[in-house]
């Protein structure tokens, strides 16, 4: 029998439980000639002392627990600052009561002048400060519990990092277990973490003389809520409750009160432990021998009345990540001779973990996914294709069909944005939280590169099922989506064409809103969606839509100034003075597959931004958006060469996550953006090159063994 969250959910006790070890999900065609196995295992993270950016998480797609050198959350205040260790799930959400006087539907649109008639936008705080920040920071992602070791030395104090020594740490990307082991005043302190693939839970086992003595205990501690990177607030015991009850002697359950926001905790432990309340949101359980057992559970509802045990959850760990394995997508490129493939690898393997655990679920990711706060815990909906796009390419479908339903929930709210603003059809936001509804900002209410994406996601579930139903399911998606990009394209009389912006704001954002108009990215782009469009309807039977028809005929061409795309119109510097930022330039022909593009000029774009781009000033997703631009233009060379540009942005951790900045030590879309490079790298496209592996150099040192990708579109 196949298990969904759904069904787990609703079953209660241990048999139902235990049923659900069997794998999660199946997904693409099992594998045959790659050694997977030894593929995946040649990159454990193997961790040798505590360093905030190595720590390292288990997690299903819904849930994830990070954790520091000692499988637990232990030492968390010494890493808040550089890399918060979290416990975060896609439903686990906070917001604070709103300000005296303060309501959402009194917030002052900020009126641009539209080709003479007035647009209003959510980019002011003036006069208003108060309310626009509360709309920004609610509601905010929430920690859900910190879960940790206790120690107490010798004489009595607390323990440091320093007093951990021979530290060893493997993650067993295999089998989704972290195997922790380190000595504590000369005892070993041995660690196994893991999380069961369908409850929000974590499960572990420590064997250590130094349980006996009480000298090492677990903590599970409460927090209070906060919009920040930490997402949670210490400091603050009075603005939230938790009531235990003791239903059992090895049973505890925690109901959570936070404001408005409400959540159970559950924990069970093998006998003999016992839980002693050390605080209001405190506890501490503490063992009588040198072993112990654990499961601590999370839930928006009244968690089951057994829960699984170690040995329980850790089969169906393994159970689940060794199906994720084995299905789907790989590459192999250990037999190659250039010294960079082990690395690229490497990048590989580690994206392929780190997106399954924080950009498959039933949300779109956060730009750090579940591991912490960016953005307040909001996803960005112009993200989203770099988060979860590649999934289909790794012939992980279910996966990336997991956050879609989104946009259909939220289809009325963008439907009244873009009726507020005087256009047709469906506007989708750009910040949002699980209640659809935009945060005003001085830039994001002013992108528009989001609203073609849901027209590619639903091209690629056409691509997957060809049928009917799912022409049925998305077509409303489609045609509201293109309704609005044909009424936002302006008509200019003098020209004869339809132009984009002003106002708007473009992808690379650094550029006046006012005098903005008609970017490379989003006209190719518009092109595309506009023609899928049209393609749905003649697939559904139905007429092509004429406004439609006149938009694509007449829209404005791409930029180009001798021989190579601007960023944007009347943008002659592009290379000299607006070289940072992202190229975005070069998403028309690579993250899309080139309406309006020359394949030439593009050749030539490529060549130049990689000789005179800013990398330092580029973000995580730039470098795979260059190489996806490389492989496509026929510059296979500079693929590569862009994936491993040498930049702090590109520098990647020993867990795998990607470094962008001090609030943002972690960042998703460049390892989804990384995944979708090399998924095409490796595949190839639709109408590309047929020879094997074209987007990777013939120079005889590249060996590229893959099975079970896609092509990419």
């Amino acid at each position: 029998m196949q298990f969904t969250r759904r069904h787990f959910i609703k079953t209660t006790g241990a048999a139902g439980l235990t049923l659900a070890a069997a794998p999660a999900f199946s997904i693409g065609a099992p594998s045959s000639g790659i050694d997977r196995r030894a593929l995946v295992q040649r990159h454990n993270p193997d961790i040798a002392k505590l360093d905030p950016f190595s720590a390292l998480s288990v997690g299903n797609g819904e849930f994830a627990f990070t954790a520091d050198v000692t499988g637990l959350q232990t030492f968390s205040a010494e890493c808040e600052k550089d890399f918060p260790l979290c416990t975060m799930s896609h439903w686990g959400w906070h917001s604070f009561p709103a300000p005296d006087g303060i309501r959402r539907e009194d917030y002052r649109f900020k009126d641009f002048d539209v080709y003479g008639r007035k647009v209003g936008y959510a980019t002011s705080s003036t006069g208003q400060e108060a309310l626009f920040n509360w709309m920004r920071e609610n509601p905010h992602g929430l920690h859900l519990g910190r879960v940790a070791f206790e120690f107490k030395k010798s004489d009595g104090s607390a323990a440091t990092p320093d007093d951990l020594k021979n530290c060893r740490q493997i993650l067993d990307l295999w089998s989704g277990l972290i195997d922790s082991r380190f000595e504590f005043e000369g005892q070993i302190v041995q660690v196994q973490t893991c999380c069961h693939p369908e409850l929000d839970a974590i499960a572990l086992r420590v064997e250590s003389p130094l349980l006996a003595d009480g000298r090492v205990k677990i903590l599970i501690a409460f927090p209070y809520g906060s919009p920040e990177m930490a997402t949670a607030d210490w400091t603050k015991p009075d603005r939230h409750t938790t009531k235990l009850n003791r239903s059992g002697e090895n049973r505890a359950d925690f109901g959570r009160k936070l404001d408005d926001d409400a959540y159970f905790a559950a924990l069970e432990w093998s006998r003999g432990a016992v839980l002693d309340q050390k605080s209001a949101h405190e506890f501490l359980l503490a063992a009588n021998s040198g072993s112990l057992e654990l499961v601590c559970a999370f839930s928006p509802k009244s968690l089951p009345e057994k829960l699984p045990g170690f040995g329980v959850t850790q089969s169906a760990s393994a159970a689940h990540w060794e199906n994720f394995w084995n299905n789907g997508g790989a590459i192999d490129l250990s037999a190659s001779t250039d010294p960079r493939a082990q690395e690229v690898e490497r990048r590989i393997v580690l994206s392929l973990y780190n997106t399954a655990i924080h950009c498959a679920g039933s949300l779109p990711s956060q730009e750090t996914g579940l591991l912490f706060n960016s953005w307040y815990g909001k996803f960005h909906l112009e993200m989203h294709w770099w988060h979860s796009a590649h999934f289909v390419a790794w012939n992980r479908f279910p996966l990336f069909e997991n956050s879609l339903g989104l946009y259909e929930r939220i289809l009325p709210l963008a439907r009244a944005t873009a009726a507020r603003q005087g256009y047709s059809g469906a506007r989708w936001p750009k910040m949002i939280g699980p209640d659809g509804l935009d945060s005003p900002s001085p830039v994001a209410p002013l992108l528009v590169w989001q609203q073609p994406h849901p027209i590619y996601y639903a091209e690629l579930c056409y691509r997957q099922q060809p049928d009917k139903k799912t022409l049925e399911r998305w077509q409303e998606i489609v045609f509201e989506g293109a309704e609005f990009m044909a009424s936002y394209a302006h008509f200019v009389e003098d020209r004869k064409q339809f132009v984009l912006g002003p106002p708007m704001k473009t992808v690379s954002e650094n550029a006046d809103t006012l005098t903005t108009i008609n970017p490379t990215f989003e006209l190719a782009y518009w092109r595309f969606g506009l023609r899928v469009a049209q393609t749905w309807r003649e697939r559904l039977g139905l007429a092509r839509d004429p406004k439609w028809d006149l938009v694509l005929k007449n829209l404005s061409p791409l930029p180009v100034q001798d021989g190579l795309y601007l960023m944007q119109e009347n943008m002659p510097d592009t290379y000299t003075k607006w070289n940072w930022e992202h190229p975005a330039l070069l998403g028309a022909f690579g993250v899309q597959p080139g309406d309006g593009a020359d394949a030439e000029t593009m050749r030539r774009t490529v060549r130049r931004v990689m000789e005179v781009w800013q990398w330092d000033r580029a973000w995580g997703w730039d470098f795979p958006m260059a190489a996806l631009a490389a492989a496509r233009s026929g510059e296979p060379g500079l693929a590569v060469d862009a994936l491993l540009i040498s930049s702090v942005k590109n520098r990647r951790h020993p867990n795998g996550h990607i470094y962008q900045r001090e609030n943002l030590p972690a960042y998703l879309p460049a390892n989804g953006g990384l995944l979708a490079a090399t998924a095409m790298m490796a595949a190839g496209w639709t109408n590309g090159p047929s020879t094997d592996a074209p987007g990777f150099p013939t120079d005889g040192k590249w060996s590229v063994r893959h099975e079970g990708l896609k092509q990419w579109m």
